[in-house]
């Protein structure tokens, strides 16, 4: 028997460590399965990196950051327009990938995969991004100049939710900076990173620029303590990010973390209905509802709390199967304890009161009987005080509530502890402006559902959906990622230096 199961053992591929430019078998002796959700077929097994391993992907980078930042920004910004050149041709198979360990639908997972590529393109601009500032002439004969240099080795800490875009909001703007960089992807779904690695070193990527590790708790701890990471960006949940943040702001290092999210969206009596229903069930189903940016809560505005039968019947009309079968408007959940969590938070919701609207438990879906599966699920009558309310449940729940007036709106939004994204659905043009204004939330969409920045402007969250001031990518990602060194100048010829000792320096 134990023959077998080590033949077994041996038949599943292994996810490879990516150091110095090589795919390497990890020596660990703690792995875990990769599995289809949909299928719970192990795909593949992660290894959780050594100390070791850990410390030679970071060495791998510190060597390669001494000839990588002296490469001119002109040979970095054709890497990286080689590398979306690639990443676009290969869209598909990155797509394919993902649905297979994420569970997203085919469609939805290339989205993934595009609005990360956007940001490679963006960062195709690095000539313009990188520039510095020069004002001459401050006094008689000195100029005062500012230069952005790239700051080190730089590490990045993703989440299982969107395995293409968020690395590639990540890694791209750091190197092309000049940085080098070390990624520990989420061990649920590592295989599109690697996928990613193969690419960039395709691009033209020189080794050691771009490392790729796996692990728990070791290896997060290693980045945000390790004295030659500069740098560490994070996306995930809120326990994870305040733990990332503190350990790498007492150890001297940059830190941006992005986490928690419970966003609404307020729908006035004067929206136009379809677009609205369609826009809130998209928001608050697709992807599973396994995003940071997913609507979880309807504030229904006086007349339109009428809407409830007809967002019911919009949900019921979701198809729910594997995110490769045909039409599919969600797929499953990424595991058993994500599917458990779900299940119970919607139990709990039952107990404290909320109306079930529709129930999503217990779903099956014909030749998936062992799928991580939740139906839509809605909620009407939700009280801020209930678990529905007060977590992120991360699951096809929609929470409604229902308020008499826009200032009540605004105050039930700003009264939550989150401020990622929020959205009003209106015709009225002061409406919609009195909320940008008042509102408390990073992304503010107008008759927009999922107002995520395209890559020229910057991914933002406040209060506690964010720590750390700067984003992730567009503009700030730069700020983050480099170092403003700023120089002031004064140059004389040889027979204006002859004279007296100057002791003190003037700018007059």
């Amino acid at each position: 028997m134990a023959a077998n199961l080590q033949a077994v053992a041996q038949a599943i591929p292994t996810v490879k460590l990516f150091i110095d430019g090589q795919f390497v078998e990890s020596k660990t002796t703690e792995w875990k399965d990769v599995v289809n959700p949909a299928t719970q077929q192990v795909l593949a097994r992660v290894p959780f990196a050594t100390a070791d391993e850990l410390e030679r992907a970071i060495a791998a980078a510190e060597k390669a950051y001494r000839h990588w930042r002296t490469t001119p920004v002109g040979a970095r910004k054709r890497v990286m327009l080689k590398f979306q050149e690639v990443v676009r041709r290969d869209m598909k198979k990155l797509a394919a990938c993902l649905t297979a360990e994420q569970g997203k639908t085919l469609a939805d997972a290339e989205g993934d995969v595009f609005r990360g590529l956007e940001v490679v393109e963006h960062a195709c601009s690095v000539g313009s991004l990188q520039m510095g500032e020069h004002l001459e002439q401050v006094a008689g004969g000195v100029d005062v100049y500012a230069i952005r240099q790239p700051i080190g080795v730089c590490a990045g800490i993703t989440p299982f939710n969107f395995p293409a875009m968020i690395p590639l909001w990540m890694f791209p703007m750091a190197i092309v900076s000049g940085n080098t960089f070390v990624l520990k992807p989420s061990e649920q779904d590592p295989m599109t990173p690697m996928l990613l690695a193969e690419l960039a070193l395709e691009a033209g990527v020189p080794p050691g620029v771009l490392n790729i590790v796996h692990g728990g708790k070791l290896a997060v701890d290693t980045l945000c303590t390790h004295p030659v990471i500069q740098a560490v960006s994070f996306v995930g949940s809120t326990a994870v990010g305040h733990h990332v943040y503190n350990l790498a702001s007492t150890h001297g290092k940059r830190a941006q973390c992005m986490m928690g999210a419970k966003n609404h969206a307020v729908v006035l009596p004067d929206a136009s209905k379809d677009h609205s229903l369609n826009a809130l069930v998209g928001a608050g189903f697709g992807a599973a509802g396994q995003r940071c940016m997913a609507i979880s809560v309807g504030v229904l505005v006086g007349e339109a709390q009428r809407w409830i039968p007809d967002i019911v019947e919009k949900a019921k009309s979701l198809k729910v199967s594997a995110g490769t079968e045909p039409g599919a408007d969600l797929g499953p959940l990424i595991s058993k304890n994500a599917l458990a969590r779900v299940t119970s938070l919607i139990e709990a919701g039952v107990k404290e009161g909320a109306k079930l609207e529709l129930d999503g438990r217990g779903l099956r879906v014909p030749g998936y009987p062992d799928g991580n599966f939740v139906g839509p699920t809605v909620f009407s009558g939700v009280k801020p005080g209930m678990h529905i309310y007060k977590e992120e449940i991360f699951g096809p729940v929609l929470c409604l509530v229902g308020v008499d007036t826009l200032d009540e709106a605004i105050a039930f939004v700003n009264a939550n502890p989150f401020g990622n994204g929020t959205g009003i659905f209106t015709q009225s043009g002061a409406a919609a402006r009195k909320f940008q204004y008042e509102v408390d939330a990073g992304q503010v969409g107008i008759n927009v559902p999922i107002p995520v920045p395209v890559p020229y402007f910057s991914f933002t969250g406040s209060r506690g959906s964010k720590l750390g001031d700067l984003g992730p990518y567009g503009k700030q990602a730069v700020q983050f990622y480099t170092q403003v060194k700023t120089v002031t100048a004064r140059w004389f010829d040889d027979a204006a230096t002859a004279g007296r000792v100057h002791t003190t320096i003037s700018l007059k």
